[in-house]
């Protein structure tokens, strides 16, 4: 029997408490983050690509947020899309034809629509386009918490983690649960900041994403893309980057058949956002959160890693209270960044409001909206 405390998390928009209408007011501060996120302009053509279970409300607070501003916005409702190219074959000629006419996507989804070919990154850098992604954070409960951090304040977290993590030669990442993986020859996202044409992001803004050239030990899944939250125990051990074994139960066999020619990982990100959700958040809002981390598995190709197409048969696998240590160096300590405490990242947080309660990492406290956006 499971014992991990977000076993009840939603596992799509449809499951997600709907807000009530009035709520719209307490959604504006992250809508206008995510305004500015997208560096919006009066006269831009805005796409909202929303999958049909996304809350109205929470559509409505983005559209009203944009016309706001004087964006020209369309609302294009879809079908949900499917986990990591497991309806890879899915016509998107609507979809693919509204992003290629817009300046701004804002996309509502529940699995990364970046799993499918027409929308992968290789074809948003193809186009002008500045996408943002709400995967699986187009809610009012993202936009009420992780949404309403500064972005300011987040890229200063960034820029010191990056500092110290791209001249890293390992990372190691322990868990409660029994993960014990290290990760090596890294290449990190430089991420510079607010979009630029051609460029895709996600919202709320997270953490610090990395490429690995090889990955050794093993990780126990806590939730992930494939499972949800295991009923007994699921591990994989990784060497040479490649997954070698996957022991468990029932959901084992389920990760084994969604990638019949086994996996090999592909990227990992350490959460960098303090007012992101723990509890009550979904897989991708959680990944996010400072002192979490998520590492991202893909399916083989003829036995073989292709990192140049999209990620089919991706599978994210989520830790929400990992150890992490960088050469050595404790980074991460039982999901306390341990970054929120530096007194350059306190000095930035001064210019919104108080270091403590705009860098508190219990996200049930909702950053007041006087402190969200705003330099006090």
């Amino acid at each position: 029997m499971t014992t991990n405390p977000y076993a009840g998390s939603p596992f799509s928009y449809v499951s997600e408490p709907a807000a009530a209408p009035y709520s719209i007011v307490e959604l504006m501060p992250g809508v206008r983050n995510l305004c500015e996120y997208v560096r919006l302009v009066p006269g831009e053509r805005v796409l909202l690509l929303m999958e049909h279970t996304v809350d109205p409300v929470v559509v409505q607070a983005i559209a009203a947020g944009a016309a706001f501003r004087g964006a020209d916005v369309r609302i294009l409702s879809v079908p949900p899309f499917s986990a990591g190219g497991w309806d890879k074959d899915a016509p998107l000629q609507i979809e693919t034809a509204a992003f290629h006419e817009a300046d701004v996507v804002i996309s509502g989804t529940w699995w990364g629509e970046v799993h499918t070919a027409p929308l992968f990154f290789d074809q948003i850098k193809s186009r002008s386009s500045r996408f943002l992604s709400l995967h699986m954070t187009a809610t009012a409960g993202a936009l009420l918490t992780g949404g309403r951090l500064p972005a300011e304040v987040f890229y200063a977290l960034l820029s010191r983690a990056l500092r110290q993590l791209s001249g890293a030669g390992r990372i190691r990442v322990t868990s409660g649960p029994g993960t014990d993986v290290t990760f090596s020859g890294l290449t990190f996202d430089p991420d510079p900041g607010a979009l630029r044409p051609g460029d895709w992001r996600p919202f709320p803004y997270g953490g610090a994403n990395f490429w690995p050239a090889d990955t050794e030990g093993v990780i126990t899944i806590e939730d992930s893309t494939v499972t949800g939250v295991p009923g007994e125990p699921v591990r994989l051990t990784l060497e040479g980057n490649l997954v070698r074994k996957i022991e468990g139960g029932a959901e084992a066999e389920r990760l084994r058949r969604y990638a019949p020619e086994g996996f090999y990982m592909r990227h990992g990100l350490i959460g960098l956002n303090p007012k992101v959700r723990i509890s009550g958040g979904t897989q991708f809002e959680r990944e996010k959160h400072a002192g979490s981390f998520y590492c991202g598995i893909d399916g083989l190709t003829g036995g073989e890693p292709v990192t140049t197409g999209p990620g089919f048969a991706h599978c994210d696998c989520q830790m929400d209270r990992p150890t992490v240590t960088v050469d050595g160096e404790l980074f991460i300590e039982q999901g306390r960044l341990l970054l929120l405490d530096e007194p350059e990242i306190q000095e930035v947080a001064a210019r919104y409001g108080p270091p403590e309660v705009v860098l508190d990492d219990n996200p049930v406290m909702i950053l007041p909206r006087r402190y969200a956006g705003l330099p006090a």
